[in-house]
């Protein structure tokens, strides 16, 4: 009964690195939309001085972290999760999870409905927290798949659609 050899699953490398890197210009269009967005700006308004998020999967995957400091001001703050005082952490059952969000075959709603988020914080800073990620999909995503991402696609005017757009994605980019 020995001979049999223990096989251990591969590590999805390409997977784990689109992951990273959507996470990372996620966040970084996370903090560009908050200085350029008014309903982004308002939703981490309401949330109190020092508020962190992060969206992650278990059990070692990528991670993507937010706050909002003192004086207000929105910031991406990397990829660690570790030592953070964190007080809303998403987390999606498996790095699989994450992929079916971030390639768009799966909207946020759909996986909580489908039990593979889990929220550990305050559930109004949560669904704020999930608001502001719809937005800034919106923002970041041509309007075909951003209605496969999101629940409702929103009604806005020229402006918005397009010079924010444009603002959002040239400060992700730019990192400003």
């Amino acid at each position: 009964m020995n001979d049999f050899k223990e096989i251990e699953p591969g590590g999805r490398p390409f997977v784990r690195a689109y992951l990273e890197f959507m996470l990372w210009f996620v966040g970084r269009a996370i903090q560009a939309a908050s200085k350029v967005d008014d309903s982004v700006r308002r939703e981490f308004a309401e949330l109190p001085e020092g508020f962190t998020f992060a969206l992650t999967a278990a059990p070692a995957g990528p991670s993507m972290v937010v706050g909002k400091d003192n004086a207000g001001k929105v910031k991406y703050l990397g990829r660690s999760i570790e030592g953070r005082n964190l007080n809303v952490k998403m987390t999606l059952k498996s790095m699989e999870g994450l992929f079916q969000l971030f390639t768009f075959r799966e909207s946020t709603p759909i996986a909580n409905a489908r039990d593979r988020l889990f929220v550990e914080g305050n559930i109004p800073e949560a669904c704020a927290a999930v608001r502001i990620l719809d937005i800034v999909q919106v923002y970041l995503l041509p309007k075909p798949v951003a209605k496969l991402a999101i629940k409702r696609y929103p009604i806005w005017d020229l402006k918005r659609h397009s010079w924010n757009r444009a603002m959002v994605n040239l400060r992700a980019v730019i990192g400003f």
